[in-house]
């Protein structure tokens, strides 16, 4: 990574950190303002769910008690909150395209999966290639561990709040699966947006790639049907700030110009040696 790109970087996460500041900091204002009875008891159900609750109840007495309104911002303000670790995901997720045809060039080196000798060496130089790149292939992991809890923190908070539960939002309950499947199909289809605009920006695909692009959607489609409707709105929303996150900051068309005018560029230089080779050897 380029001097240019660090410093975009930094500036993007410098940026990223004060917009997590700022998210929490009104997550915490709402649910102060709740002044309803205390949810659940205990660290998990009274200080977790009980204050994911007080501030999605807190942000929707803003919109007039709107709770699927107070769902949509609390979704937004909890993807600003771990904003962070996306940025460094991506730019994890970069260096590890730009070095993926380095680690092509390993498993063609080293094909006898069954040899444990060769296995060993290919992980070591691996690990190598991964340190001198500076990044960690467990690194996309992160912001899926860490919406895990979220996920489930909200799915409880739904169940122990009345007003989550019975509220109503366009032509849904909150807290029953949308029977006209609209919401689960919007999120599927934002799932598979954001995938696909991820991939496009990949220098290889591999199969596990693409099916996993075209089968995430239909996972959290079956998901979103099963579940209560606030929960496949957290995922339209989520899904389709993710979208819009990856086309700001890892734009896959940018990319692949940037990629097409590097490997253009070193075909020229490669093209002038071989010339002024070859013309050094007629003098």
């Amino acid at each position: 990574m380029n001097l240019s790109k660090i410093k975009s970087f930094l500036m993007n996460y410098k940026k990223s950190v004060l917009a997590a500041l700022v998210a929490l900091i009104i997550m915490v204002i709402a649910a102060l303002m709740y002044q309803g009875p205390a949810i659940g008891h205990g660290f998990w159900k009274g200080t977790i769910i009980g204050n994911f609750a007080r501030s999605i109840m807190g942000v929707s007495s803003w919109f007039g008690n709107s709770y699927g309104f107070g769902i949509i911002i609390f979704t937004l303000l909890i993807r600003i909150l771990i904003l962070p670790l996306m940025v460094h995901q991506t730019s994890s997720m970069v260096k590890m395209q730009e070095i993926a045809p380095a680690i092509k060039k390993l498993q063609e080196k080293y094909p006898n999966k069954r040899d444990t000798d060769q296995m060993q060496k290919m992980q070591a130089e691996t690990t190598a290639l991964y340190k001198e790149a500076g990044v960690s292939p467990f690194t996309s992991l992160i912001p899926l561990i860490v919406q895990m809890p979220i996920l489930i923190a909200l799915y409880q908070a739904i169940f122990n709040t009345k007003e989550l539960q019975t509220g109503t939002f366009l032509w849904v309950q909150l807290g029953q699966h949308d029977p006209t499947y609209i919401i689960p199909l919007l999120a599927a289809v934002f799932t598979f947006v954001s995938s696909y605009l991820v991939m496009l920006g990949q220098p290889e695909r591999n199969s596990m790639t693409s099916t996993m692009t075209y089968a995430m959607p239909v996972m959290i489609f079956l998901f979103a049907i099963n579940v209560p409707s606030a929960l496949s709105l957290y995922w339209v929303v989520s899904n389709s700030f993710q979208a819009i996150q990856t086309w700001t900051i890892q734009n896959p068309f940018k990319i692949r110009r940037e990629r097409e005018a590097k490997k253009k560029a070193i075909k020229d230089r490669e093209r002038a040696i071989n010339k002024a080779k070859r013309s050094k050897k007629r003098n």
